[in-house]
């Protein structure tokens, strides 16, 4: 399956991959102009252009009403998976409001909850949210990763091979037990089998973690 490629607004640091074919890139809102100075010509353009002051004129944009329930990240995403998407990686969507980055967040949960697996980059870290399945982190990677419920309660959280484990255990979202575990130079496993768990690690490579859906 191919990814689906978004870039938005916010603070961007470059991309750590260059696109393959049939990857569906999105410009949302200014992201265009990111887009631009990679040297690269996105597959669809869509916002409310209110970050960007005007829309491009091209043929493959959408322009979106300033008023709306959703945001341009969201709307970008939404035809990503229309398109038949189930991978999303997004770009520019942290720094500035810390809401946006929140709303951002609140995306990844929403498109795991529609079967779409989804990375959020920040500057030096990544946040992917996982349900009911084993994310294998491979032993090259370095420094902290954190665990966090991102529904009430997340249920059957194992973790293993990081510097703090766990087995079978309950997190709760109001006390962040898993804040600031650490990676130590050895495969490690973290799996969940109710619930979504938000889970932030050091580092901009997602081709060094493997998912596998649980059976039960």
């Amino acid at each position: 399956m191919h990814k689906c490629i978004v870039i938005a607004a916010g603070d961007f640091f470059g991309l750590p991959f260059r696109p393959l074919p049939g990857d569906f890139l999105i410009a949302a809102d200014a992201g265009y102009d990111k887009f631009l100075s990679l040297g690269i010509d996105p597959d669809l353009i869509i916002g409310d252009f209110d970050s960007r002051g005007s829309a491009p004129k091209r043929g493959n944009t959408i322009i979106l009403p300033c008023e709306k329930d959703v945001t341009d990240m969201s709307a970008a995403c939404r035809k990503g998976m229309e398109a038949g998407c189930r991978e999303f990686h997004l770009f520019g969507g942290t720094g500035g409001r810390l809401s946006h980055t929140m709303a951002n967040i609140q995306l990844m949960a929403d498109l795991k909850s529609q079967g779409a697996d989804s990375y959020l980059y920040g500057e030096k870290d990544i946040a992917t949210i996982a349900e009911k399945e084993s994310l294998t982190f491979d032993d090259s990677l370095s420094g902290f990763i954190s665990v966090f419920s991102f529904s009430d309660k997340a249920k059957g959280v194992s973790i293993k091979g990081l510097k703090y484990e766990l087995e079978e255990t309950e997190l709760d979202s109001s006390y962040p037990l898993g804040v600031s575990n650490e990676f130590k130079d050895r495969e490690a496993l973290i799996t969940v089998r109710k619930g979504k768990l938000l889970i932030i690690w050091q580092g901009n490579d997602t081709g060094k973690i493997e998912r596998q859906e649980l059976s039960i």
